[in-house]
């Protein structure tokens, strides 16, 4: 059962111990959205939400899997939703409870995350090539009881070591292929009978979603993410008479991007299934095969991250193909410079170009280009866009917390019913990061221009971002310590063209 450090929907900080208590000025200055606020259906259940409009577009493709073309309608995606929600609920898993998410993208991710969603369970997603260490460490702090996997990825959970949980004993592996010994295949669970689906009461602000992220600084921390944040952070972008980011149900998204990154889960597929849009799905990156599926499928809006502009910008093979489907590339995860940005504009002109900004414990997007808009405003090239609607942004003096104006730089800092309900059972890194006003500190230092748009130009928090993922340096600091021949480490970041930053190290 997950549970936060206070029983209290958000956590709660005695005011004269606030560590952020000092930043808080009487007069803020706050920037709102160009666009208006909207109403927004964030009582629901995430999967309700989700699926609300399913007799839209019910015979549609869903998920298509680029590894063999198999495609799933959205009713056929929503029923097996409901045939693993009853075969989780068969295997032991109650509502509260924790399943980890082990996989590259498979349409088993989706039914999963999903199906876990419609019984009131909380989904952990973790990268499958961390090491055994990294998994298990996730594991014990998220409280998980299950993990769904793949085969090759098994033996990570092997090699745990004589002190910590056995398969089989203490949790169930679930593989979505053939399953090794003293595990489950997925079939267990997704050929179920929906209609044993009993009737889950499951309170908005209930989490749904614990990724792990490293915050402003320290090691990875669980953040809790409820259905309300969730559905809020999708309304956001996607819902309205003018959404942000303008999908619909005749567009097919490309999801090379890992699913369990918060920017793919999020903005690529939970908004992709509000509106009806296709998802192909692609396990790994591979840029032949990228190239051939977006032509085969005719993708029309293509989520990336730096790296990947860098291929599909200096790769030769791209003129081999027909990309001309593409309508909109939107870059996030890292900062993309704008002499790359140029350099894919010259591979597919008639596509629209942008950036979108967000972090974990924000839902996560704070900011998104205006141009994808349905109907666009002028934007600047280099900026990640406006606050998203139904949201307050303001830029503070991270010396004094005073909040400053237009083209003057400082901390940004988000509040509104998208930003986590606080870190897992740590009310110390969740108070340092989220003042008594309702307002977190992302430790990002940009300005907010005359017209509205952000620029992020400096990070105040101990991050490295390589090829969009987190590196704690802290992590680092410590692995590094642990060898006889060092005394002290400390680690950096270093600009790469190719990876945004590396690491590097200083040691004694």
């Amino acid at each position: 059962m997950i549970t936060l450090s206070s029983p209290e929907t958000q956590p709660q900080i005695p005011p004269t111990k606030h560590p952020l208590e000092k930043k808080l000025p009487s007069e803020t200055f706050v920037f709102k959205s160009k666009l208006p606020d909207i109403p927004i259906s964030n009582h629901l259940p995430l999967h309700t939400y989700c699926f609300e409009n399913i007799s839209e577009f019910s015979e549609k493709p869903c998920l298509i899997s680029g590894s063999n073309g198999i495609t799933y309608t959205y009713a056929e995606t929503h029923l097996i939703c409901e045939k693993v929600a009853v075969g989780l609920l068969k295997i032991g898993l109650e509502k509260g409870d924790v399943i980890m998410l082990l996989l590259q993208n498979s349409p088993e991710f989706v039914f999963s995350f999903l199906g876990a969603a419609m019984i009131g369970a909380i989904t952990t997603t973790a990268n499958p090539f961390y090491t055994s260490s990294e998994i298990f460490k996730q594991f014990s702090s998220s409280g998980a009881k299950i993990i769904i996997t793949q085969s090759q990825f098994v033996d990570k959970l092997r090699d745990a070591g004589e002190n910590l949980p056995k398969i089989g004993e203490d949790f169930t592996v679930i593989t979505i292929d053939d399953p090794p010994e003293n595990c489950l295949n997925f079939s267990v669970i997704s050929e179920a009978d929906e209609n044993e689906l009993p009737s889950v009461s499951i309170d908005s602000e209930s989490p749904v979603a614990l990724p792990f992220s490293s915050g402003t600084t320290g090691l990875p921390k669980g953040v809790v993410l409820t259905h309300k944040s969730l559905i809020t952070s999708v309304a956001q972008q996607v819902d309205g008479e003018n959404p942000n980011l303008h999908l619909n149900s005749d567009d097919t998204v490309l999801y090379v991007l890992p699913l369990f990154h918060i920017f793919s889960l999020n903005s690529v597929l939970l908004c992709s299934l509000r509106v009806g849009a296709g998802v192909l799905l692609m396990q790994k990156f591979e840029i032949g095969v990228l190239l051939g599926l977006i032509q085969r499928y005719r993708v029309s809006v293509a989520m990336v991250v730096p790296p990947l502009v860098l291929a599909l910008a200096k790769n030769p093979m791209v003129e081999s193909f027909d990309l001309s489907s593409i309508r909109i590339v939107l870059s996030g995860a890292a900062p993309l410079g704008k002499e790359l940005e140029d350099a894919l504009r010259l591979r597919v002109p008639h596509a629209i170009f942008g950036q979108g900004y967000g972090m974990t414990e924000a839902g996560p997007v704070l900011s998104m280009y205006l141009g994808f808009a349905k109907q666009p405003f002028p934007t600047k090239s280099g900026a990640c866009g406006t606050v998203v609607r139904n949201a307050e942004l303001k830029v503070i003096d991270p010396d004094t917390g005073f909040s400053l104006h237009h083209n003057q730089q400082g901390e940004i800092c988000i509040r509104g019913q998208q930003i986590m309900k606080g870190y897992l059972n740590d009310s110390d890194a969740t108070s340092s990061t989220i003042d008594l006003e309702g307002w977190l500190h992302t430790g990002d230092i940009g300005y907010v221009d005359d017209d509205e748009e952000i620029f992020i130009v400096d990070r105040v928090k101990e991050l490295i971002k390589f090829k969009g993922f987190q590196v704690p340096p802290a992590e680092l600091e410590a692995l590094l310590i642990s060898h006889p021949s060092i005394a002290d480490a400390a680690v950096v970041p270093q600009k790469d063209i190719a990876a945004g930053e590396v690491p590097v190290a200083f040691v004694v």
